[in-house]
């Protein structure tokens, strides 16, 4: 693997192929919980499109998961694009967040089946929290000015770090909108997305 025109030590690459199969893996898995309706469901139901309605809430969490977990991966690439080299310190670090990727699927259905209850809302957004603490922790690690490729671009790497902290805080608040209402708690994750207003390019002189 070639970065900058920079070779990258094998281990490095096990490291990232490993972790992109994990969350490959995850990923599918979301759709699992989607069940196919049956004739006897539909004809229970009184047709198909009834049949389909009863399943919103799964096609919901299954597209925020989806969508966290693709966020997740895109920084978790950006970073590792950025290093130069293998270091053992990654390696605990990275599996405690490839197990929080690989729970993802659980706590998906657990909130898919309780859409709007207290308990399977407060459970997805620990969760979501625990995984952007560990994403955080990996990023911080990955992009250390001694371990980063000569031509990374040190504004690349305070916006991969702005954006972390920017999802840890919409986890924070999607748990504190548990408590006021959880069935609108996801709204929480709309500042997700707002890390890059933290971060400006610098002006040229």
């Amino acid at each position: 693997m070639r970065a900058g025109g920079v070779t990258t030590d094998h281990p490095l690459e096990r490291l990232i192929f490993f972790s992109d199969a994990v969350f490959a893996i995850a990923i599918t898995l979301l759709v699992i919980e989607i069940h196919v309706p049956d004739v006897a469901d539909a004809r229970a139901a009184g047709g198909y499109g009834n049949v389909l309605l009863e399943t919103t809430p799964s096609f919901f969490a299954f597209l925020i998961s989806f969508a966290v977990i693709a966020r997740f991966w895109a920084g978790h690439h950006a970073a590792f694009s950025m290093r130069a080299r293998f270091d053992k310190s990654l390696l605990i670090p990275n599996f405690i967040l490839l197990l929080c990727i690989a729970f993802m699927p659980f706590s998906t259905a657990f909130l898919a089946k309780n859409l709007g209850q207290f308990v399977p809302a407060l459970f997805y957004n620990v969760s979501l929290l625990a995984l952007a603490t560990a994403s955080l922790w990996v990023v911080h690690l990955a992009t250390r000015a001694d371990d980063r490729l000569p031509n990374a671009d040190p504004l690349d790497v305070r916006m991969l770090h702005a954006r972390g902290i920017a999802v840890a805080l919409g986890a924070l608040i999607a748990i504190a909108l548990t408590f006021v209402d959880p069935r609108f708690s996801q709204v929480g994750l709309v500042f997700a997305p707002m890390g890059r207003f933290f971060v400006r390019r610098p002006v040229a002189a």
